[in-house]
């Protein structure tokens, strides 16, 4: 795939969410160990679960509001507001001021926008790329991107966020702030007048239409089987940044990874932590374009039920383990079942999805990650009433359930094939 021949928007967000994603990921990954130090496991479990409640609400309206007032528009609001949201965690770590609390609001107006943002971000790939096979690939290399930076950010991180945590955070303000701007200025709307829909009087009354909307959209069985599975398949990969930092900085001690002669390499909990996350984004970096083209040899039926097992799989090893070199083993698996539906996850909506709906679609797919995110933290305050190993155990159960749903949603497909070849036939 040749990226200098992509359509210009493409170009500009590839550029411009790369430093968005690289200074996100300096201090995601650390902020549920944060939260969990300053606030207690409970007072943060409850607080994240409430930040991605809210989340929902932005999701549902997302969508609505990308095919409404178009693509670009929502980008850039959401953008400047994250912008906003990332200054406020600065004032909040600053020398004049320490505050969790208001580090937590800042980072809940990051994640909340953050929803509203995605829907339409798709929703421009969808109208710019047609071809599916181009499509997969595209998502793939944005994809990759992010997780360059998902090796980057966390190994910087790792140093910065307990050492210099206003310089990071001042740091990140300054390049959110430089990437609206460049969203601002150079994307063009992608949006088709012939699909744009009609403004609402409130967004009360757009909240209620979008409730009626998204209750059509999952009489579609299929797309709900595949959002049903997707929330259970969440509880995986959404404890990146929390149930797993968490479980490595209390439980994996201090131990030697590589001693030859006199030179001894030694990991403690927030180095491990990074190390792990940085393997996961640098697999995915240099392996999910080559992967991808590979994949699409296979059905999607296939795909979805081996990332399914493997994120499955990959749980029951970081819980049954406190061996440094096993989780990375598990953090490998884990990547491979990420890295097999990367692409054709997103492809698979935008063929369901009626062109005239595709934001919205995306937007309800959307729920796959806010709702899934929404229960997740509840893992945290879990773990300290039945331990690490059962409630790792919980999460690989409910990735295998997932993998029943996507079963079950196949079959819903072949019969709906077989019903309107069936119709066309008597026509």
């Amino acid at each position: 795939m040749n990226i200098l021949k992509w359509n210009f928007n493409m170009k500009v967000r590839l550029v411009a969410e790369f430093f968005f994603g690289l200074f996100f990921w300096m201090y995601l990954p650390f902020l549920a160990i944060y939260f969990a130090e300053e606030l207690g496991k409970v007072t943060s479990g409850i607080l994240l679960m409430c930040s991605q409640a809210v989340g929902v609400f932005a999701n549902l309206i997302g969508g609505y509001l990308a095919d409404t007032y178009g693509r670009k528009k929502m980008m850039v609001i959401s953008a400047f507001i994250q912008a906003g949201g990332m200054i406020l965690l600065t004032i909040a770590n600053s020398p004049i001021l320490t505050s969790p609390w208001l580090t937590f609001v800042g980072f809940a107006i990051i994640s909340v926008t953050g929803m509203l943002y995605n829907p339409a971000s798709s929703a421009m790939v969808a109208d710019t790329v047609e071809d599916k096979d181009e499509r997969n690939l595209v998502f793939a290399v944005f994809y990759t991107m992010i997780n360059i930076n998902v090796v980057i950010g966390p190994i910087i991180g790792g140093i910065l966020f307990f050492k210099a945590r206003f310089l990071l955070f001042a740091t990140s303000s300054l390049i959110f702030l430089i990437v609206s701007i460049m969203i601002a200025l150079l994307i063009k709307e992608s949006l088709p007048d012939s699909i744009k829909q009609e403004k609402e009087a409130s967004i009360s009354k757009v909240f209620i239409q979008q409730v009626k909307n998204y209750r059509i959209i999952f009489t579609d069985k299929v797309f709900f089987l595949f959002v049903a599975a997707g929330i259970l398949i969440s509880q995986t990969f959404t404890q990146l940044d929390l149930l797993l930092a968490v479980f490595i900085k209390e439980k994996i001690p201090v131990q030697t990874l590589i001693s030859f002669g006199d030179f001894t390499l030694k990991t403690k909990s927030e180095t491990l932590f990074s190390w792990t996350i940085a393997e996961n984004g640098l697999i995915v970096a240099l392996l999910t374009v080559l992967i991808t083209k590979f994949a699409n040899k296979f059905n999607e039926r296939f795909l979805f039920f081996a990332s399914s097992v493997c994120y499955a799989f990959s749980m029951l090893l970081f819980g049954f383990t406190l061996s440094a070199y096993v989780i990375f083993i598990a953090m490998a698996i884990f990547t491979l079942g990420e890295i097999l539906v990367v692409g054709n996850q997103n492809s698979f909506i935008a063929k369901i999805a009626p062109e005239s709906q595709r934001g919205q679609y995306f937007a309800a797919s959307g729920l796959r990650w806010s709702l899934g995110r929404t229960i997740a933290p509840l893992t945290i305050p879990l773990a300290g009433i039945i331990g690490y190993k059962w409630t790792f155990i919980l999460i690989a159960f409910l990735a295998l359930c997932g993998a029943y749903l996507y079963e079950i949603m196949f079959k819903e497909m072949k019969k709906k094939s077989i019903e309107i070849r069936n119709d066309m036939k008597v026509v």
